[in-house]
């Protein structure tokens, strides 16, 4: 059973795998934030054209 353990815990094939998923994530927060805020900026502009060509 120890020898299992070993081989498991010096295993990181995985590994790569997280740190890509981790850094997706990050990237994704990043990506969101920002249309959020563009959206809302963009949506005040177009508002303020719109009601000034009524």
């Amino acid at each position: 059973m120890k020898p299992m353990l070993i081989k498991l815990w010096k295993d990181d094939a995985g590994q790569d795998i997280a740190e890509y998923a981790v850094m997706l994530a990050v990237i994704l927060v990043i990506v969101i934030g920002t249309v959020q805020l563009i959206g809302t900026h963009a949506n005040t502009v177009f508002s303020t054209v719109a009601s000034s060509i009524q």
